[in-house]
């Protein structure tokens, strides 16, 4: 009897604490009403900053990293049960209903927002083949984010054949290498660039230093090394 008397709170407990969720693991790639509840849950908090669309990319995976981080959690950018507890606690406060308030109608299927056409992905994909088919995927996604990094500053044209085809901007313009047939890992990079993963550190330009021959490239503030190429500022 005493047994049962210790074990019983502590399973209600913890379904007391999970029930905004499913039972199922929430990962990388899911869509749904898990994931609306999820970024909900970590906007409310801070750690999500972008929209509620219930759709797991490269962004909320960040997010809940950054949450387990903070939380003391294991760090594997999963949403099970121990993290799934914590996070209900750490938003106890969040008014009830702000899920379903902040839901899009119908979650975009295959991981791209709103707000890209079949059209800018596929000339994505070109210019991230063109430019980085010999580099690391993550350097591939890098080039991606470099894309969207200038779609988002006002210096560069607001769209993304504007952005790519801007004069002098990319090499595989300029050579042709722009219309080789790109492959599913381009594709892959580019839809994981829109998902929010930037290697890069909101860079708005990369140069190879074997081959850069621009004392500007040179001079502008360098954030990093991926593969070949150098990102800055």
């Amino acid at each position: 009897m005493l047994l049962c008397t210790l074990i019983i709170p502590v399973f209600f407990w913890n379904a007391e604490k999970t029930d905004a969720f499913s039972n199922q693991v929430i990962q990388h790639g899911a869509v749904g009403d898990d994931v609306i509840e999820l970024q909900s849950r970590l906007k409310f908090i801070g750690f999500y900053t972008k929209k509620i669309d219930g759709v797991f990319g490269w962004s909320t995976y960040w997010a809940l990293r950054n949450f387990q981080y903070e939380f003391g959690l294991p760090i594997d950018g999963l949403a099970g049960s121990d993290t799934k507890a914590k996070l209900v606690k750490a938003t106890k406060n969040m008014p009830r209903g702000t899920a379903k308030k902040q839901a899009p109608a119908k979650p975009k299927a295959g991981n791209v927002p709103s707000g890209f056409s079949e059209n800018d992905i596929k000339l994505m994909s070109n210019a991230v083949y063109g430019e980085a088919r010999g580099e690391p995927y993550e350097g591939q996604v890098a080039v991606a984010a470099v894309i969207l990094n200038r779609l988002e500053s006002s210096t560069f044209p607001n769209t993304i054949s504007g952005v790519i085809f801007e004069p002098l901007a990319f090499t595989a313009v300029a050579d042709g290498q722009i219309w080789l047939t790109p492959n599913d890992t381009a594709r892959k990079a580019v839809l994981d660039a829109i998902n929010g993963w930037d290697p890069t550190g909101n860079a708005l330009y990369y140069f190879n230093p074997v081959t850069a021959t621009s004392k500007w490239i040179w001079s502008r503030p360098q954030i990093k090394r991926i593969g070949k190429h150098i990102f800055c500022k």
